[in-house]
């Protein structure tokens, strides 16, 4: 899908901010629809799904993590949260509730849109063939995951980090080389972040199988993923 086919929404309560994001997003390709307050988001987003969510944290009516909590109830839609609280806890939050990545304020516009810029790209269906292991299969194409015949409701982090994982299993993965597979732009983002990821793909492979912890922790090391045969 081209840039001028994509369309971001933002989600934006300082309307000069939003006018600038509009502007530069605009300039970059991107079709885009601004909402000023929190109120309809959800409604808005399962009615018409845009490409991508830029979406404030403090916002009048309803926060930006109850929006994205209740967005991932239902949709795998890219949200990159933009927010002045740059504490630690809320980005480990922001990332537990399924949002994509976190750009704190101030910010450059143009590192908004190579942010926006990136994740699309990740998204593109690719052209290679389904990964297949053990009860596990994951098609690139279409950006699907199953376990054991199970639907997997995956982000977009979390399929690269079983991509990466399913690719080499047994392999262990430390903390920085699956960064290197999760982020391609080179941010710095602390070893609890991954951690955070790891937490969540956890949860939802043993939703499937509750017996089995196929990830496995190598204290010191990292992570490994152990497929039953």
């Amino acid at each position: 899908m081209s840039e001028q086919n994509q369309r971001i929404l933002i989600v934006e309560d300082e309307p000069a901010l939003a006018n600038l994001l509009e502007d530069y997003l605009k300039a970059a390709g991107y079709g885009t629809d601004a909402m000023r307050e929190g109120t309809g988001v959800v409604e808005a987003v399962r009615d018409n799904p845009p490409d991508l969510m830029l979406l404030d944290l403090m916002l009048p009516g309803k926060d930006g993590l109850a929006i994205c909590r209740e967005i991932r109830a239902f949709s795998d839609l890219p949200i990159v949260m933009v927010t002045a609280r740059v504490e630690e806890i809320d980005r480990l939050l922001g990332l537990e509730l399924g949002a994509d990545d976190y750009i704190c304020k101030p910010y450059s516009p143009r590192e908004v849109v190579l942010r926006v810029k990136a994740i699309l790209r990740r998204l593109q269906p690719a052209a290679s063939s389904p990964t297949s292991a053990a009860g596990l299969a994951l098609d690139e194409s279409r950006f699907a995951a199953r376990y054991q015949g199970t639907a997997l409701e995956l982000t977009p982090v979390e399929f690269r980090l079983l991509k990466a994982f399913a690719d080499q299993p047994g392999r262990v993965y430390s903390r920085a080389q699956l960064m290197d597979h999760l982020y391609t732009d080179q941010r710095v983002v602390s070893d609890r972040t991954v951690d955070t990821h790891i937490k969540n793909l956890r949860k939802k492979l043993n939703a499937v199988t509750p017996d089995e912890e196929i990830i496995r922790s190598i204290y010191g090391v990292g992570y490994k993923l152990e497929l039953p045969f």
